[in-house]
């Protein structure tokens, strides 16, 4: 997770909805693997993907 913004410290807050975004950089294929597999284990987190990325639309 990017430094400051694990999951853990929004988990209290009212939110209808929780999204987890892997973050982009040269590791981004280990961090959508990662996003996944949290999202799996935690089922109150949904998988956010911007598609233009994936896609190489940048």
């Amino acid at each position: 997770p990017q430094a400051g913004a694990e999951p853990e410290r929004f988990e209290a807050l009212e939110f209808d909805h929780f999204l987890l975004q892997p973050m982009d950089g040269p590791a981004r294929i280990a961090n959508t693997q990662a996003a996944v597999e949290f999202c799996l284990a935690n089922p109150r987190w949904q998988l956010s993907l911007q598609t233009h990325k994936q896609l190489g639309i940048r």
